[in-house]
């Protein structure tokens, strides 16, 4: 590289961060959210999140989830926010996640992204993306984050 490249590369690092991948696993508890018949059908469903993550994320976050099933076998549809509060890597604060995820005759897709700019205290700036695995019954997160201004 040249040096002009180098310093380019050294200033991006320090403005956006150095992207970092931290995993750990998580519970969660979901609860029906009574709908009324009136205004929604059968088919779509209100829940509510209540997750404590361990590792890396040590932080319990609490969201809404509205979902949609077809009567396709394995077709569905979910969106979801949830405020995440905690310490990441030792910084304290909360951030918003939004979930986009899709079941098309059970083949799955998820996305689950942090809301710009909804970081708060140490965790100002943050952006990134977050998988989940789940094995066994067991809820694993990795994700993958930048902290910068």
């Amino acid at each position: 590289r040249g040096l002009k490249e180098k310093a380019l590369a050294g200033y991006l690092v320090k403005r956006m961060g150095q992207t970092k991948r931290v995993s750990g696993t998580f519970e969660v508890k979901l609860a029906v959210r009574a709908v009324d018949p009136q205004t929604l059908e059968p088919t779509l469903g209100r829940m509510t999140l209540d997750k404590q993550f361990h590792g890396a994320l040590e932080a319990a976050s609490k969201g809404e989830m509205l979902s949609a099933m077809s009567e396709v076998t394995g077709s569905a549809g979910y969106v979801a926010m949830e405020r995440v509060n905690g310490v990441l890597d030792g910084r304290r604060g909360s951030f918003v996640l939004q979930h986009t995820g899709t079941m098309n005759r059970g083949d799955a897709s998820l996305s689950i992204t942090v809301v710009p700019d909804s970081g708060t205290g140490e965790l100002t700036g943050l952006a990134g993306k977050m998988m989940i695995n789940i094995e066994e019954k067991k809820h694993f997160y990795e994700f993958e984050y930048t902290l910068g201004n």
